[in-house]
């Protein structure tokens, strides 16, 4: 089993499964809230939605098919190493199961406010499309690094595509049961460390257009073994990541306990 075929199948799995706890949440939420005649819109918007991801993935194809470029693919492996760096910290925000519910009800309710099945039918459309966009940036970057679309990468999808359906089947059936936190934490882990590897593909891009310098650590050589790049210039760029990623996520954390205890401040200095 290639290493193609487990990234591209986890990749394609997290997003969809976050897609589907998204959707499958706010269907049963619709229902709580009595306007269970919009989950028809809601399904629509998530169809139309991967629809489209579909065209990106085609037009993306077609605006990328010309000759190869070293800079062109280092921008590409660099813009969704970003993205996963968002998105790991999305997940990790929102771990905790009453941030999450907020999170929901929040979306929800606005899009009930509107009175109108577009609302909730552009809801589940944003919802899934964002998946479905970050999907292709980053299935094209993991071929570009894995050096072209193999068989390997190909079947990781269609794999991950037959458990997804399986599992929007069980989605619907236990929405309201499935553990998050520890979904969010080991998805976010995940994300983190292949933007960190992207990182250190896209340096190795630049690295050969020379752009950047080339300072190889001798010592560390066994890193090319496991896909990273063992030079000075990409360990000092994912070193950075990693301590200001760490710097974020601390700082967040101690804002979200200080505004916890203003709360509780408040709560209890009401008669």
């Amino acid at each position: 089993m290639s290493s193609a075929f487990i990234q591209a199948a986890v990749i394609l799995l997290r997003e969809g499964l976050e897609a589907m706890l998204v959707i499958a949440a706010l269907a049963g939420y619709l229902t709580k809230a009595g306007a269970s005649h919009r989950i028809q819109a809601l399904y629509g918007g998530a169809l139309a939605a991967i629809g489209a991801s579909l065209v990106a993935a085609w037009l993306f194809a077609v605006l990328n098919s010309g000759e190869h470029s070293d800079i062109l693919e280092g921008i590409i492996i660099l813009v969704a190493a970003g993205l996963m760096l968002y998105v790991s910290g999305w997940l990790m925000v929102k771990q905790d199961p009453r941030g999450w519910q907020d999170y929901l009800a929040q979306k929800a309710n606005n899009a009930l406010a509107q009175d109108t099945v577009w609302a909730v039918g552009a809801l589940a459309f944003l919802a899934v499309f964002r998946e479905g966009a970050e999907t292709v940036l980053f299935i094209n970057a993991l071929a570009t690094t894995e050096g072209g679309w193999s068989g390997s990468l190909f079947a990781g999808l269609g794999v991950a595509t037959i458990a997804l359906a399986v599992l929007f089947y069980f989605i619907n059936l236990i929405a309201q049961k499935i553990p998050l936190r520890p979904l969010f934490i080991i998805t976010s882990a995940f994300l983190f460390a292949m933007a960190i590897k992207f990182i250190g593909e896209a340096v190795q891009e630049f690295q050969e257009q020379s752009m950047l310098p080339f300072t190889e650590l001798k010592s560390l050589s066994w890193l090319d073994a496991i896909g990273l790049n063992p030079t000075v210039e990409a360990l000092s760029a994912q070193l950075l990541v990693i301590v200001f990623a760490l710097a974020t996520y601390s700082v967040f954390q101690r804002n979200s306990r200080l505004t916890r205890a203003d709360k509780d401040a408040i709560r209890a200095a009401k008669p």
